[in-house]
């Protein structure tokens, strides 16, 4: 029974100070010694610096050591960003408006609430080049970064147009691949980000990628599988539904004659429905006005105190009369009104 006891507070204790720690080096003579983490909840959002994605800043010390700790993260995986740059705090809303900045270096990362990440110098002294860490995962989009340089050299052997078209179609194909081997879905995000954009030379491949490879859906699959609460599987999901519509209409694929009959039919019976709603309505309301005409301006101030569950004495008092005279009220009421108790009114008036 001791055991048992022993390894519930173990366990206990174990959750109660699971914390993060996300620790590294700057060179103090290149970089401004504050130093920046965010939380990555748009993935269109990764490149770049935001302040509204900004959680927390620490300064370095002499020798350019930080660290950011506590247990404020998720306890799932999401998408960080470190950075630092040099500007100063009037400069930043300037320098990073739409996320754009030129003087600043950035390392994003995946990891969770329980991690510890060491960002290590690499040589000549350049900021985050590598990520150790006790999550698997907080490597990939390094990884990532290190194939789309791997892309770039490619791209830049020869300067043709054939060489470009031959690569484009190369490289589409090993990025896709590359992020599904790293079996984290919101790692194959950033792949997927880069080559759907609009901006890319490999948009046009994924549109026509998009046409008839189900690798798209099985993406979605893995996302709400491993991340059904996350922002970025229900951004995935309507980026993938407005470019598979718009890809529909351009096409010309759309909703055929039959699917707006349909739609014109369920219109006209909501608004039947509305309409007849609304007559309803109206002659209930007029059976009221007809009701209560029957009642003098009094009888009516008290019909709507009865109405309301009063007793005679609280009616009384709000109307400044005594209990017979509200007694006499109400009996002549039930007269005029032709019931026999306060139910039977309500009756008439609430449906």
């Amino acid at each position: 029974m001791r055991i048992k006891i022993l390894f519930v507070f173990l366990a206990v204790a174990s959750v109660c100070n699971a914390q993060y720690s996300f620790s590294g080096y700057t060179n103090p003579e290149e970089w401004d010694r504050s130093v920046y983490l965010s939380i990555v909840e748009d993935y269109r959002k990764m490149s770049g610096v935001y302040s509204e994605q900004i959680i927390a800043k620490t300064t370095a010390d002499s020798t350019g050591y930080f660290e950011f700790k506590g247990n404020m993260l998720d306890a799932e995986n999401r998408i960080y960003r470190i950075h630092v740059d040099r500007c100063s705090e009037v400069q930043q809303g300037i320098n990073h408006f739409n996320g754009h900045c030129n003087d600043s270096e950035a390392l994003l990362f995946i990891a969770k609430n329980t991690d510890s990440l060491k960002l290590p110098l690499s040589f000549g002294d350049q900021v985050f080049c590598s990520v150790e860490s006790n999550n698997p995962k907080a490597n990939a989009f390094v990884k990532i970064d290190s194939l789309k340089n791997d892309m770039r050299f490619a791209y830049g052997e020869f300067r043709s147009e054939a060489n470009r078209k031959l690569n484009n179609k190369k490289w589409f194909k090993t990025l896709q691949s590359f992020g599904k081997a790293l079996n984290e879905p919101i790692a194959e995000l950033y792949i997927y980000s880069y080559l759907s954009d609009r901006s890319s030379d490999l948009h046009s491949y994924y549109v026509e990628d998009l046409k008839q490879n189900d690798y798209y859906d099985h993406l979605k699959s893995r996302l709400e599988t491993a991340y059904p609460n996350a922002t970025y599987t229900q951004q995935y999901t309507n980026e993938l539904e407005a470019d598979r519509y718009m890809l529909a209409a351009s096409t010309g694929h759309t909703p055929s004659n039959w699917n707006v009959l349909l739609y014109i039919i369920l219109g006209l019976s909501v608004i039947l429905n509305l309409f007849f709603l609304y007559q309803f309505w109206q002659r209930h309301q007029s059976k009221i006005d007809d009701l209560k005409s029957k009642l003098s301006k009094q009888e009516q101030v008290v019909l709507e105190h009865l109405l309301l569950d009063k007793s005679n004495k609280d009616i009384a008092e709000a109307l400044f009369l005594s209990v017979n005279t509200v007694k006499s009220h109400t009996n002549n009421i039930y007269k005029k009104l032709n019931v026999q108790s306060r139910d039977d009114a309500k009756s008439l008036f609430i449906k």
